[in-house]
């Protein structure tokens, strides 16, 4: 059996709603790094250390033990005291941390030595209020006023930049020893005779927007927090798998929880919630991820889709406004709390700068519809339906040429506006830089899938002339997207049009999502099913998002070579509509595999696009996020893929097309729910080919093969 390597970043991630902890694996915070104590898209502790006598502590061992609790086990080194050297090893230091609003730190020592010891137990504790974009992108600029005062036993640090405050507040509780301030450092002095114990705790109350976030002393089990029964009452509810793939069943877990800990309450009259993008830059509401992830799980917990689409109707921009990149219609990119949003220094408040967003709203709408037959759902989006409709036509097409383009208007807008937005993900054949508008591929086929979605919901309200308007605007855009997009040489359908409505001729991942929403013709699905498997794109983990012949590539960057499991999970979706099931399991295997290397087998945001080879591993991409919703999502929409669900909820219908690959022989989904209806469905391989059976069934459901 070969030794089992477990891929991590180095860093512990804990979090309970927007509050959330980042250390080193030796529980330091380093105000140099993407570490801290965040609360509201404010870091809140940038930096900490733990010391005895100014030394280190040597770290034995570390790691989450759930979403919001971190235990850390240490020993000291070799260390000189009043009372002599003390030899290395001989106290045990367990630091365990608790996110709960605020942060709880217990501390306990116990002395291993022979002899009676005496040291100072130091913690170095500084706060800098950085906004998480300036921490991001690491720009650490002094802007505001910062005020330290020792009072009553406790360490007050309050923030103020004109009408935006925060503040921290650090406090013992129960120490065995009295506490003291001196030389920017909390102080304990420590005696412990042979076989003694000392114990403290810390409570860290986070000062935000006017409240008093109090942190409690809790269990680590799930449950014992608001955020917690939340999460607990999603694993209960979520569709369940079993498989004699044990690394399957625990990468669906670990996925089941990512999402379960990145939820957001949705305010409305029922209880709803949405995903947060991902720990720890994306703890906020985003547009794109989250009706993505949205889609990705429908068949895991459709509610996600309710609330995702609720939310943000609410948020929906209602006039033009540069600034924000807001036209009436679109839907959000992303909404901040922070000093930088708060002083309207940037325009997240919300910002609109995303040309998919609004067009996967409509997409998510129907979908959602298919899976949970809520008549009422969608006549409350019907205004929302038709301001996204109308955004597509007015705003998305703003010069008439029948594609949708993007270009920012706001002075601190994002450059790029499709899911590759990072500033250098566009680019030519020869690596240079594409300069907005831009039309990208995939965005005409999603408006082309929009549109026929659309059409099917006005059937629903029984507007049979708004709905073939609408599949006659789809067949028109079928035709001339093919027209202009597709590259004939290269068997591949470009990238995008640039400004001048040339080719943007360059190898990316971006043509497999026309597969998953069918605007191919079936003559040109082998052609582009080829050209994705080819050396330069395929890697063995998954498809790249960039091909390594481009001058750009570069397999560790963020969008210009990467692997992205979302990515990779849409893809498999679009080769399984169009039959290709093999093709679609070998990107499954592909993405189990590699999850199975990191740690807990949690699936990162991006991968690098290295080489698979018969001795590696994946290799992490060091600023993934960590856990990340669409990247978890990817796993329950490879499960879906697999087995070929579709649903027709308002028909009482679900359908399946399973077809199991070798490494996966069997597989069982309990708790499935399609409109009011469970099922339990079992899957199982026999002579090379897939078997299923509905084992257990409540509520009125047909279950039929799609052949």
């Amino acid at each position: 059996m070969p030794t089992k390597i477990a891929v991590n970043s180095g860093q512990i991630t804990i979090s309970d709603g927007s509050s959330f902890l980042v250390t080193a694996c030796n529980g330091s915070i380093n105000d140099q790094r993407a570490q801290g104590f965040f609360v509201r898209d404010t870091r809140l502790i940038s930096y900490y250390e733990i010391s005895l006598n100014r030394n280190p502590l040597t770290l034995l061992t570390s790691s989450a033990i759930t979403h919001r609790v971190a235990l850390y086990q240490f020993t000291n080194p070799e260390l000189l005291t009043i009372c002599g050297t003390l030899p290395d090893g001989c106290l045990i230091i367990t630091v365990r941390r608790d996110i709960v609003g605020g942060m709880h730190e217990d501390i306990d020592i116990k002395n291993h030595h022979r002899d009676r010891v005496e040291f100072q137990l130091m913690l170095a504790i500084r706060s800098d209020f950085a906004d998480i974009f300036q921490v991001k992108g690491k720009q650490l600029l002094p802007r505001g006023k910062i005020e330290t005062t020792w009072k009553e036993n406790a360490l007050t640090t309050e923030y103020q930049n004109k009408s935006f405050r925060r503040g921290i507040i650090t406090a013992p509780d129960g120490a065995s020893s009295p506490l003291h301030y001196a030389n920017g450092r909390l102080v304990f002095d420590i005696v412990l005779e042979p076989g003694e114990t000392w114990h403290s705790c810390i409570n860290f109350i986070a000062l935000v927007d006017g409240e008093v976030l109090e942190p409690k002393h809790t269990s680590a089990a799930t449950d014992v927090t608001e955020a917690g029964k939340v999460m607990a009452n999603f694993l209960n509810a979520a569709t369940q798998l079993r498989s004699s793939n044990i690394e399957v069943t625990q990468t669906y877990q670990q996925a089941l929880i990512d999402l379960g800990a990145l939820r957001i309450q949705v305010e409305d009259n029922e209880c709803s919630w949405m995903p947060a993008a991902g720990m720890p830059w994306f703890v906020a509401v985003f547009g794109r991820d989250a009706v993505v992830t949205s889609l990705q799980t429908m068949a895991v917990s459709y509610e996600f889709g309710r609330g995702t689409l609720i939310k943000l109707a609410q948020l929906q921009a209602a006039q033009v406004d540069d600034w924000h990149d807001a036209q009436p219609g679109k839907i959000l990119h992303e909404l901040r709390r922070g000093e930088l949003a708060q002083l309207d220094e940037i325009p997240h408040t919300p910002y609109y700068g995303t040309v998919d967003a609004t067009i996967l709203w409509i997409i998510t709408l129907a979908e959602a519809y298919r899976w949970n037959a809520d008549s009422n759902m969608l006549d409350l989006a019907r205004a929302p339906l038709e301001c996204a409709l109308a955004w597509i036509d007015k705003y998305g097409d703003f010069d008439g040429d029948g594609f949708v383009e993007y270009l920012s208007r706001s002075q601190a807008g994002v450059r790029n506006q499709g899911w590759k937005d990072s500033g250098d993900s566009i680019i030519y054949p020869n690596g240079s830089l594409v300069e907005p508008p831009i039309a990208l591929c995939e965005v005409q086929g999603y408006v082309y899938d929009a549109w026929h979605r659309a059409a099917d919901i006005y059937e629903v309200w029984g507007e049979s002339e708004q709905a073939q308007k609408l599949r006659s605007k789809a067949n028109e855009l079928y035709q001339r997207f093919n027209e202009q997009f597709w590259i004939e040489d290269e068997g591949f359908y470009c990238l995008g049009l640039d400004g001048n409505k040339q080719q943007i001729q360059s190898i990316t991942s971006n043509p497999g999502h026309l597969l998953w929403s069918g605007i191919v013709p079936p003559e040109r699905v082998p052609k582009l099913v080829q050209r994705l498997f080819q050396e330069d794109m395929w890697c063995g983990w998954g498809v790249r998002t960039l091909s390594n012949q481009n001058p750009a590539y570069n397999p560790i960057s963020y969008q210009l070579g990467s692997v992205w499991p979302h990515d990779n999970a849409f893809i498999a979706a679009g080769l399984k509509r169009y039959g290709y099931h093999q093709e679609a399991n070998r990107i499954a295997e592909g993405i189990f595999a590699a999850a199975s290397y990191f740690e807990s087998q949690q699936m990162p945001e991006l991968f690098a696009g290295i080489e698979r080879q018969p001795e590696s591993f994946p290799v992490p991409y060091p600023d993934a996020n960590v856990p990340q919703a669409w990247a978890a999502g990817a796993i329950c929409l490879l499960i879906r893929t697999m087995l070929g669900l579709e649903a027709n909820a308002p028909h009482k219908l679900l359908r399946v097309r399973p077809s199991l690959p070798g490494w996966l022989p069997d597989v069982e989904l309990a708790n499935l729910a399609v409109g009011n209806a469970t099922v339990t469905l079992r899957f199982w391989r026999e002579d090379e080919q897939t078997r299923w059976k509905v084992a257990q069934m409540d509520g009125e459901l047909q279950v039929c093969a799609d052949d």
